[in-house]
């Protein structure tokens, strides 16, 4: 009885295949090379969850992808590959893509939907990474305590102990 609940969680993957194929590739009439760009930035976003979630693709779900998830990838996007604000900015704008697409295929996600995409993008006019950074903490909020790690170790030691 009632609206639709959220005991089952919806699979991320049930959702990123219909954004392909249904509004990319024949809503939206992609190029090839839009298409090839937005599989790599999900493929970077997917490794990313499967070294931090320890889950493969497959079981990854929309709620693994909160705002507070989607804002530590975008932080370690900029660390440790080194990547700028512009590049950040890119990566969120397909998350944002692929969100939009989700409120109308999961409407009763629709709050951890909203607070992902109410993420502000950072400016990237002003000189200094330390502005970026403070505006990705406003916009999601700080890290997880199970993705942060000591200054000066590894993954692997970091999760070790």
């Amino acid at each position: 009885m009632g609206g639709p609940r959220m005991s089952q969680p919806i699979d991320f993957p049930v959702l990123l295949q219909p954004f392909f194929t249904k509004r990319l590739i024949a809503q939206r009439r992609a190029s090839p090379h839009t298409i090839a760009s937005y599989r790599d930035r999900f493929r970077l976003l997917l490794q990313f969850a499967h070294k931090e979630l320890g889950k493969p693709a497959s079981q990854i779900t929309l709620e693994d992808l909160n705002a507070t998830f989607i804002g530590a990838f975008l932080d370690d996007l900029e660390r440790d590959r080194r990547n700028g604000v512009r590049s950040r900015n890119l990566r969120m704008t397909v998350i944002r893509s692929f969100f939009r697409y989700a409120t109308f295929e999961a409407p009763q996600y629709s709050g951890l939907i909203q607070r992902v995409l109410d993420a502000r993008r950072v400016d990237c006019s002003g000189p200094g990474r330390g502005k970026a950074r403070r505006s990705r903490r406003r916009a999601f909020g700080p890290r997880p305590q199970h993705l942060h790690r000591p200054s000066g170790t590894t993954r692997v030691e970091a999760r070790i102990g």
